[in-house]
């Protein structure tokens, strides 16, 4: 076995759990109304089929009070333990063991119930940095209520038929706030002393287990540090951890705290954060504890998990965007074929990006998670057709393996030569390489999937209907494209593309000029630093890399301060002359002059090819149009509707 650590079952207290490879407890925006719904349901199904040995479900509440957002399970009630009885069971005939995680967010809450904001609670009246709320601090009878919640809750979810529960108590999550001396102010019996400050969670563990059968397992989510000065450190949580371990059947480490922003980056930390990067820390933990220790965090590949498992570094390792991004993941590691999984690249775009704009959850690379009811089953055609696809990005290449897998006798026309389209520049950004793995992913899909594959063919019009095809699918991608503006000999106007291509050399005093305020303008600004230039990002919206998922934007915030790059807001560019560059401020509709400038990087949206799909449309050739050839936009949308294409054809 070529992943023998990975790969061995393991016991959690009397629990035994067939590999070590887990998910973690994560929001999908599935449940309706509190409860599983059957979406929820397919999602871990195919998780739990694709050989996962624990799968903790996602957040339930066990207070009314804790309902941070409008998608939270709630567990409050009796009547939900039908709902989560056939969520657990579905998962377990799979073979598959279940938790399911108790959580309470105290201060960090978001919900607006009836469009409002709703009260928060806390230790103490110490407000939420990030969240901008000032909790009640919680009295003595509510306290209580809580502590009652956790168990009543745990007692449901025992009854629900799982095989454990998870308090969580990560992340500066209301737990957190009662062993934080930074959040608990309190005199009375749970604050104050170290001991007294954990009063609370031991009283939640000794309930729970007062109230759940003997063998039923109970374990705690934390931070191994806060990522942030003023909160919990490394050395708090050994100790905080240490103490608990005796009434505790494992610990499952993470890191950050939701209350900050350069803490909240490591909730689900980006690509450039080294992957496994918390072993460490889970290693030191396992030295001061008897019980099993888990890890997540950046653990994308089997051979990462089976390092840190042969290292001793933890029991069992968290892999959950490497099952949202290929489900099948712990089966091919079972069966050696590694080669063949589809890695996740920490974009964060589609699983908690999604989340956090209230959709349901998914994958920019693999577009049927979340959508398992629509997508999750490809049905055969029901005739085999000549199809032929053009354009060789990450669009065509998804809609033309969608539709060899249903049967389709498919050609895939490429003018260049080589594969990935605009994903090939996207990996040139720095921090970025790792999201060429899209690249690489749907190439070995490619291979062996029967599509015949063209490379360095430029295709017209006459050509196509020359092969006689049943159906075209064109994803011919888009083209650069300038803004109009006013413009005077001196200073150069560069595409952002050129500087990717090391086309152009900028010159030393650099204006940004950042429409879409993603990835690119950070990115430029970052490589053009790393060259000596001195560089201004003029962002066309309120802060730079704005339509980006937030633990990705605040750290690209963070390195724009890091790196002494001006950062303007509300710019738009309307002229450059012979050694400035000429802005209106949107909000102010005011003018804005910046001078000394050598150059102008522009990042402006691509415009889509049209010319080619018209003359397609009038031949009368059945024809679908999808990814940057129909509107110029992201990998995620190209990558469904190539997914879609497939389907339809």
């Amino acid at each position: 076995m070529l992943f023998p650590s990975l790969m061995s079952p393991f016991n959690i207290g009397n629990i035994e759990i067939r590999n070590r490879i887990f998910s973690t407890g994560h929001d999908t925006y599935l449940p309706v109304k509190g409860r599983p719904s059957d979406e929820l349901i397919a999602y871990q199904v195919a998780r739990a089929k694709g050989g996962a040995g624990l799968i903790i479900i996602q957040v339930v509440g066990v207070h009314e009070s804790a309902k941070y957002t409008d998608s939270l399970l709630m567990g409050t009630d009796d009547d939900c333990i039908e709902s989560f009885s056939r969520l657990i069971k579905a998962i377990q005939q799979h073979g598959t063991r279940v938790f399911v995680q108790l959580f309470h967010p105290g201060r960090e809450l978001l919900g607006r119930p009836e469009g409002v904001l709703q009260p928060a609670y806390a230790p103490s009246a110490t407000p939420s940095e990030r969240f901008k709320v000032s909790p009640r601090a919680l009295d003595e009878k509510m306290l209580q209520e809580l502590i009652n919640g956790y168990a009543q809750t745990a007692r449901r979810m025992s009854e629900a038929g799982a095989d454990g529960v998870e308090i969580v108590a990560s992340h500066g999550y209301l737990p957190a706030q009662f062993m934080s001396k930074t959040t608990n102010c309190r005199t009375d019996r749970y604050g104050g002393s170290f001991e007294n400050r954990l009063r609370f969670v031991r009283e939640v563990i000794g309930e729970c287990r007062s109230n759940t059968p003997t063998g039923f397992v109970v374990g705690l989510r934390y931070s191994a540090f806060e990522a942030d000065e003023q909160s919990m450190q490394e050395s708090d949580s050994l100790k905080i951890c240490a103490s608990l371990a005796p009434q505790l059947d494992y610990l499952n480490v993470i890191a950050g705290t939701s209350s900050s922003s350069g803490g909240a980056t490591h909730i689900v930390p980006p690509m450039s954060i080294a992957t496994g990067y918390l072993a460490p820390y889970s290693k030191r933990l396992k030295d001061v504890v008897e019980i099993p220790v888990l890890v997540a965090g950046r653990i994308n590949q089997p051979q990462n998990a089976e390092q840190i498992i042969a290292r001793n570094e933890a029991d069992m390792c968290g892999m959950t965007r490497a099952m949202i991004c290929d489900p099948e993941m712990p089966n091919k590691t079972a069966a050696g074929e590694q080669d063949s999984i589809r890695a996740c690249i920490g974009c964060n775009q589609a699983c908690i990006g999604h989340f956090q704009m209230g959709l349901p959850i998914s994958c920019i690379q693999r577009p049927e998670t979340g959508r398992e009811l629509s997508y999750g089953t490809l049905f055969q055609a029901s005739r085999s057709k000549r199809v032929i696809v053009i354009g060789g990005g990450v669009a065509g290449m998804k809609a033309a393996i969608t539709a060899a897998k249903r049967g389709h006798n498919v050609t895939l026309l490429e003018a260049s030569n080589s594969l990935g389209g605009q994903a090939k520049l996207a990996q040139l950004l720095p921090g970025r390489s790792e999201f060429g793995g899209i690249i690489t992913n749907l190439l070995q899909e490619l291979d062996g999937s029967g599509v015949d594959v063209r490379l360095g063919e430029y295709v017209t019009p006459e050509h196509v209907l020359s092969m006689n095809p049943d159906t075209t699918i064109v994803a011919t991608g888009s083209k650069e494209c300038f803004p109009k503006i006013d413009l005077d000999d001196g200073v150069k106007l560069i595409h952002a593309n050129e500087v990717l291509r090391k086309d152009v050399k900028p010159g030393g005093r650099v204006v940004i000029y950042d429409w879409p305020a993603n990835w690119i303008g950070v990115g430029i600004a970052e490589r053009l630093v790393e060259q000596g230039c001195s560089v201004r990002l003029a962002v066309n919206g309120v802060c730079a890399a704005e339509a980006i998922q937030n633990y990705m934007r605040d750290e690209a915030i963070a390195k724009m301060y890091k790196l002494g790059v001006e950062v303007l807001s509300h710019m738009r560019l309307y002229g450059v002359d012979s050694s400035s560059a000429y802005f209106l401020h949107t909000a102010a509709q005011q003018p804005v002059v910046l001078d000394d400038v050598d150059s102008v990087v522009v990042v402006w949206p691509n415009e889509p090819e049209v010319a080619f799909v018209d003359s397609v449309n009038a031949s009368g050739v059945d024809c679908h149009v999808i990814g940057d050839a129909l509107c110029a936009r992201t990998c995620e949308e190209a990558i469904f509707e190539g997914l879609q294409a497939g389907c339809v054809v």
